[in-house]
C-alpha cells in the first residue's frame, strides 16, 4: 500500500523565493534517486486554507511505494542534503505519514 507522507513547513523571517524554488529543486530531484519514492510535490496552503495553517506556509506530500520505504527515504543522502536545507529555512516542521490502499 502506498504511504504519503506529509510534510508542513514554518518558514523563517527572510527566506527569499529563490532559496524556495532551490529547495523545492533539490527536494524534486529525489525521485529517481531514491527507492520506492513515487512521487514528491511542494506548494503553499490554498488561500482558504491560510486561516486555519497556524502559520505553516508550505507543504509537502511525497507517495512511496510501501511503510518500509519510509526508513529508507529518511536515511537516504539525497534526503539528508534536503533535511540540511531545510534546517536554514525553517523554523518548524510538522511530519505525518498515511498509508491508504490504491
Amino acid at each position: 500500500m502506498p504511504v504519503y507522507h506529509v510534510v508542513l513547513f514554518r518558514l523563517k523571517q527572510g527566506v527569499t523565493p529563490a532559496q524556495l524554488a532551490n529547495w523545492t529543486k533539490i527536494s524534486q530531484a529525489m525521485v529517481g534517486q531514491i527507492p520506492g519514492l513515487r512521487s514528491l510535490k511542494t506548494n503553499p496552503p490554498l488561500p482558504i486554507s491560510v486561516p486555519r495553517a497556524k502559520g505553516f506556509d508550505m507543504g509537502l506530500v511525497a507517495v512511496l511505494d510501501k511503510k518500509e520505504d519510509v526508513a529508507v527515504y529518511a536515511t537516504h543522502p539525497a534526503h539528508l542534503e534536503v533535511h540540511k536545507l531545510r534546517e536554514e529555512l525553517c523554523e518548524d516542521t510538522l511530519a505525518y505519514d498515511l498509508e491508504f490502499e490504491e
